[in-house]
């Protein structure tokens, strides 16, 4: 049997529960149960949900042992931090248990008890930048929808975790058995970790309407060039005053605004178009199917084959 121990701190978000359903429907699909699943909070008893919901939990003790630690989140990770007792929980944990693992902001738990230090983690987005501020260690990417770095997987937003229960069950037990969950439970099999939590547009939110135009300008016109000289032209700006405000707006150099947009158009037309790889390429500004892969490789952590097959396998 592997044991999974479900973390639970007062106010928890209820939906975490949720990636239990992703291993029961394992155990029924694989015949003999290969899970056990146990919620644990510090001192035990009844833990109250963010919703009001209460959940019976086993007492948390150093003798606790389990497989996989999956942590909940909370609503806001900032104003209710985690208890003492957790964080030496885990930090033993981390030397005995398989894979620890977070459910939307449950990743400050982990980030708080150090186990994200000189790692690649992931949260809900409207927490990233919150999380990198407080824990400069943490290498955090907020385009994923789950992230795992060694033996520690972070998962974005609430229903993210459901992708990182799967991903799990299929490391566990093979890609036809997770297949076969997904397909009872009526989930894509796969999400991959790589496809983002938001849009590119959205998350750039320049705030004057001449930078505006620009981004929508290159949105429409990825096929070509975008040179700073060409969007600065757009917006009627010097090329260098175009640099310093689109900067300042949103955060980026253009140049990255613009691989962030291709990237996000490659993306969709790879997992809702059957147009070859070199088409999507060439669409999306690319030079080739090879630069497509380099970057999306080094964006998004898989390479854009392994995001179709993702796709059509849910066809």
């Amino acid at each position: 049997m592997h044991r999974i121990g479900y973390v639970l701190n007062e106010g928890f978000q209820l939906l975490a529960l949720g990636t239990q359903a992703v291993f029961e429907y394992a155990n029924l699909v694989a015949g003999p149960p290969f899970y056990e699943m146990a919620c644990y909070s510090p001192g035990g008893g009844e833990v109250r949900s963010s919703m009001g919901v209460t959940v019976s939990t086993r007492p948390l003790t150093s003798a606790t042992r389990a497989d996989t630690w999956i942590v909940a989140g909370v609503s806001d990770p900032i104003e209710v931090g985690p208890p003492e007792e957790v964080l030496r929980f885990l930090q033993r944990a981390d030397r005995h248990a398989r894979r620890i693992a977070a459910v939307c902001t449950g990743a400050f738990v982990l980030a708080e008890a150090g186990l994200l230090d000189g790692r690649r983690a992931t949260t809900h987005w409207h927490f990233a930048r919150a999380m990198q501020e407080r824990h400069p260690d943490i290498d955090v990417d907020s385009d994923r929808i789950f992230i795992v770095d060694g033996p520690v997987w972070t998962s974005a937003g609430m229903t993210a975790g459901l992708d990182l229960a799967l991903a799990m069950v299929e490391k566990d037990l093979g890609d036809e058995l997770a297949r076969s969950v997904a397909h009872k439970l009526v989930m894509q099999q796969r999400r991959s970790g790589g496809q983002s939590q938001h849009s590119e547009m959205l998350d750039l939110a320049p705030k004057s309407d001449r930078i505006q135009h620009a981004l929508s300008y290159a949105r429409s016109n990825l096929a070509k060039t975008l040179s700073v000289e060409e969007l600065a032209e757009v917006a009627a700006l010097s090329p260098r005053q175009f640099s310093r405000v689109f900067t300042a707006e949103t955060g980026m150099p253009p140049a990255k605004a613009v691989e962030g947009l291709r990237l996000e158009a490659a993306r969709l037309m790879i997992e809702q178009s059957r147009h070859s790889l070199d088409v999507v390429a060439r669409e999306s500004g690319f030079r080739d199917r090879r630069h497509l892969r380099e970057v999306y490789v080094r964006h998004f952590g898989v390479p854009p084959q392994a995001v179709r097959r993702s796709a059509r396998a849910t066809d």
